[in-house]
């Protein structure tokens, strides 16, 4: 670790996860999470607001135990990153707001970042500098988006998405339709390894030979579950809900692995990572490997803790703009719900602009009168 590598601390609010870490360059000093997600377990998904408010109550502990974890002091810092977006509107406001206040206190550039940008970089942080160019499959409950990435601080292509559900609202809902709780995901990946994957033929959304060879659907997915559940209930019979399970899980990690597979034959690269939340799914990781290997393709996968939101990953990405010189954001930082990935991070108003409706605008003179 060298001494002149840039010492960042992110902050990540997106969604129901609390998330700060600390980052020296590459390396990992400090990763605090605090998460609200039991409180939102009993309405069977994530409520906004109790979001923003878990947030607002956890962010200055939270803060404080990753310093205190990484051994250093507030102005030790080189920078502040923190997620801008996309995510929850007022989740992003509470984690922008106290990057800002923290930055403008301590006299340290801010960088507002974008999340799934971040979800890419944290690899950094297990598996050493990515390849450019790279190729990244993100599978979370929000998004499922293969993206390829020349330069991870500026240069950020969209090749595919879910043009409806993503696969962890899939998960989540096949969950609640089995009566397994929330969230669903690690339910669904626990109860398959005792299934059978090939007991149901359930559908690969998008799969066809004219279907766009890059974007995912799992909605009809979803649809086509639900109902073959509630078919068997109707007819008084039991449901086999390991093989549905197991059944389920392997439509959607079949179609993730094919196209992340196509797309980098395709391109040209001869590897591809895999972030977000889903991708601490076993089956997923297992399929990806066996592919991968079948192809000639290296694959890099962060541990399950750093595939979940974390601060870590926003720290990651803010050490990299530190690193490479990156315009800071001002502190008329807005959070940007709607945060296109393009757009790996929001410099100040000078360096940078777009056309999205942003959330909140707020000036140095009225934050902090």
């Amino acid at each position: 670790m060298a001494a002149d590598e840039p010492l960042v601390l992110g902050i990540e609010t997106s969604c129901d996860e609390t998330g700060v870490g600390i980052v020296h360059g590459t390396t990992l000093l400090a990763d605090a999470v605090a998460s609200s997600v039991d409180t939102h377990a009993r309405f069977g998904g994530v409520v906004p607001e109790i979001a923003s408010r878990a947030h607002l109550e956890a962010m200055v502990p939270t803060i404080e135990r990753a310093l205190r974890t990484a051994g250093i002091s507030p102005k030790d810092l080189d920078g502040i990153a923190v997620t801008a977006g996309p995510g929850l509107a007022g989740a992003l406001l509470v984690g922008v707001s106290a990057a800002k206040a923290y930055a403008y206190a301590l006299g340290k550039p801010l960088y507002g970042v974008n999340h799934l940008a971040s979800h890419i970089c944290v690899d950094q942080l297990e598996h050493g500098r990515l390849p450019e160019p790279t190729m990244a499959l993100l599978v979370s409950g929000g998004h499922s988006s293969l993206l390829l990435s020349s330069d991870i601080t500026s240069d950020v292509r969209p090749m595919g998405a879910t043009i409806d559900d993503a696969a962890g609202e899939a998960f989540d809902k096949i969950a609640r339709v089995l009566d397994l709780g929330f969230p669903g995901g690690p339910v669904i990946d626990r109860l398959a390894r005792e299934g059978d994957p090939a007991a149901i033929a359930f559908p690969r959304g998008l799969s066809g030979a004219k279907d766009p060879a890059y974007d995912f659907s799992f909605s009809g997915l979803k649809t086509a579950v639900a109902r073959w559940i509630e078919a068997k209930r109707a007819a008084g019979e039991e449901v086999p809900v390991r093989d549905v399970a197991a059944s389920f899980q392997e439509a959607v990690v079949d179609v993730l692995t094919r196209k992340a597979v196509r797309a980098c034959k395709d391109e040209g690269v001869d590897h591809l990572m895999i972030g977000g939340g889903v991708a601490a799914n076993s089956r997923l990781r297992a399929l990806a490997q066996e592919r991968c290997e079948r192809a000639g393709i290296r694959l890099r996968v962060p541990r399950p803790g750093l595939c979940t939101d974390n601060g870590a990953m926003v720290a990651a990405l803010g050490a990299e703009m530190v690193a490479r010189n990156r315009t800071p954001s001002d502190l008329e930082l807005s959070a940007d719900s709607s945060l296109p990935v393009t757009d790996p991070h929001v410099p100040g108003a000078h360096g940078h602009s777009h056309d999205h409706d942003h959330v909140h605008e707020v000036s140095k003179e009225n934050l902090y009168s």
